[in-house]
């Protein structure tokens, strides 16, 4: 699932008088470099050739599972709230300002982490960091400021709850995670969202948003000591106080829960499911051959289940599995949208495909295939600056380290069927949560196939 709330409402924030524009000098290095700044603020840029942007991050280990259940949603109701003022610009300079430059600034939310981002032209860089740093550092949590965007929240729960994708997703990992932090909605509830104050608010980022928990991440045409001089500048006084920066999050306690069944009744024309399972945390090794299964059972055209469940029996025009990976635990899961009276072969397609491939793992082929697709979709996907900017963002906020994609390439080509089938007999053998969304009153309506599914040991 992985559901990102990207935030639609954050407005486009400027700079006054931020001077001439200036072209950055274009670096000579290839590859990732990576400075630690006083305060323990971590800039790590990659120069990417041929390209005339430059795409900023600054990514902060905060997210929804840092929340306490009264205040859950408050990581990203906080996103929205700090593009609406910093003590020198208005949310309208903010806007203005990016809109003069033709670039793009916005940020999302996760489960883990809040990343605050611009896209803007090369020569535009430092206007970009200067930007996403006020927001993030000096935001302004107004009174008057988070009733409004209290409203625009409800509205985006509001949309979220209209698209019955999204509503499972949630769902799904509620069912497979329950009260645990992991398996509530980023976004948070409707009571939840009304109830905040702008204390807690206000408390959730002084407390959170420290130098030592924060990465700046910059790709394109940029150069590593250029961005770090403007860092420094952006950053200001709070890189006063040296600390040693801990990379890894600790997870608070562990996740444990039984897999129920979760059904949110729509007046949809589509049946809406998800099953799936507990995985892997991603320090526990496991991350490449799931990832070669992950694909061979849902990632593609030729997937089993596309063809099974879409090809062969036209039971579903959209069917895919996905991996979801956080610090100490994971999610495995299969969707599939059909109309009612095929939810109950959908549902036993699947959980036979699953139980097929625990049995027997995948073929050859399938992994030779899955192999060559995540080769070629990482390559493609990081084609451009923000993409770039992503990858190493995330790299260092979860390991601490870079891989260069030559080294990314070489560990998928090393993913043997052996270390697959592992995986697949392990993964494919643990209790099942599911979730529908779909014209149904009570569980008891949902087919045997589907409530089976998840009392299966």
């Amino acid at each position: 699932m992985s559901k990102k709330y990207a935030n639609a409402a954050a407005r486009p924030t400027e700079l006054s008088g931020s001077g001439p524009r200036r072209r950055s000098a274009v670096s000579t290095t290839l590859g990732v470099q990576r400075t630690v700044l006083p305060g323990g603020v971590r800039v790590v840029t990659e120069f990417v050739p041929g390209v005339r942007s430059a795409s900023v991050g600054v990514w902060v280990a905060v997210g929804s599972r840092d929340e306490g259940r009264t205040v859950a949603g408050a990581a990203h109701f906080l996103e929205h709230l700090l593009f609406k003022a910093t003590p020198t610009r208005t949310a309208l300079d903010i806007a203005q300002v990016m809109d003069g430059v033709g670039g793009e600034l916005n940020a999302f939310t996760s489960k883990e982490n809040t990343c605050f981002y611009a896209h803007v032209l090369d020569e535009d860089l430092h206007l970009g960091l200067e930007l996403v740093a006020d927001v993030v550092l000096r935001g302004l949590c107004r009174s008057s400021d988070v009733d409004v965007e209290r409203q625009v929240v409800l509205e985006e729960i509001a949309m979220r709850d209209d698209d019955p994708e999204d509503l499972l997703g949630d769902a799904f990992l509620t069912a497979l995670f329950g009260d645990h932090p992991v398996g509530r909605p980023v976004i948070g509830s409707t009571e939840s969202i009304e109830a905040m104050t702008r204390r807690q608010l206000h408390s959730f980022h002084s407390r959170r948003y420290t130098p030592d928990r924060m990465v700046v991440a910059v790709a394109g045409n940029v150069d590593h000591e250029d961005v770090v001089s403007g860092v420094r500048r952006a950053f200001g006084e709070r890189l006063d106080v040296p600390v040693d920066p801990a990379p890894r999050r600790v997870a608070r306690r562990p996740v444990v829960a039984a897999p129920t069944l979760s059904l949110t009744t729509r007046d949809s024309e589509q049946a809406h499911l998800c099953l799936g399972m507990q995985a892997y945390g991603r320090y526990e090794g496991h991350r490449w051959a799931l990832s070669v299964l992950n694909t061979a059972i849902g990632g593609g055209l030729s997937s089993r289940l596309f063809q099974s469940i879409r090809e062969e029996r036209g039971l579903a025009y959209s069917v895919y599995s996905s991996v979801d990976t956080f610090a100490d635990t994971g999610a495995f899961s299969v969707y599939a949208g059909c109309q009612p009276e095929n939810l109950a072969e959908v549902a036993e397609t699947v959980r036979r495909v699953l139980a097929d491939v625990a049995a027997h793992g995948i073929t050859d082929a399938e992994c030779a295939r899955a192999k060559g697709s995540m080769r070629g979709s990482l390559v493609l996907g990081l084609e451009d600056s923000g993409s770039r900017m992503n990858r190493i963002g995330r790299s260092e906020l979860n390991y601490g380290n870079h891989r260069s994609v030559e080294e990314t390439l070489r560990r998928i080509d090393e993913v043997t069927l052996d270390d697959v089938r592992a995986v697949a007999s392990d993964l494919l053998r643990r209790p099942m949560a599911a979730a529908v969304v779909g014209p149904y009153d009570r569980v008891s309506e949902l087919p045997a196939t589907v409530r089976g599914a998840v009392r299966r040991r």
